[in-house]
């Protein structure tokens, strides 16, 4: 046994992350070709990876004047959450179209086949949070495009299921 004092513990780092240290994605998506310039200017902060996060993401995107989230889409076992931070935003549904602002939020369950989609009509960029969750086996479906997305195999395809 040792006279020595026990080596004073070296506290935890705090899970904590300032965003803007995070690096921005802009534009980036495995979308095919045809469908690359919706979101051509969408920045995205991937937040909840770098805190080890595992179970859902969370995501700050800003959308620049003209872009969209994502093309209009609905998800088979996944939900998505967003809450508008700054800015205007137009959410795009089968219902219609309605205005967010800042402080307003959206959901969309999983399995409910109502496409969605966030777009920028305004002259100012708008920010906004996005959490889903990562239920495997999930599929995104795109009603108004010849597209569907299987999580299970990371490819996008056709709806008859031919490869894109």
């Amino acid at each position: 046994m040792s006279d020595k004092p026990p080596a004073p513990a070296i506290p935890p780092e705090p899970p904590v992350l300032d965003p803007a240290a995070v690096g921005a994605k802009l534009g980036a998506t495995g979308y095919p070709e045809p469908f690359r310039a919706a979101v051509a200017g969408r920045l995205r902060k991937r937040l909840g990876n770098p805190l080890g996060i595992t179970n859902f993401g969370v995501n700050l995107t800003r959308l620049e004047p003209g872009a969209a989230s994502a093309l209009r889409h609905w998800h088979t076992r996944q939900d998505e959450f967003v809450y508008v931070l700054d800015g205007e935003l137009t959410l795009v549904t089968d219902a219609g179209e309605t205005i967010l602002r800042p402080g307003m939020c959206a959901g969309f369950p999983a399995g409910k086949p109502d496409g969605h989609q966030l777009v920028n009509r305004s002259d100012e960029p708008a920010t906004y949070l996005e959490v889903g969750d990562r239920t495997a086996g999930d599929e995104a479906h795109y009603p108004d495009e010849d597209l569907r997305y299987d999580s299970a195999t990371d490819l996008f395809t056709h709806r008859d299921g031919t490869p894109w």
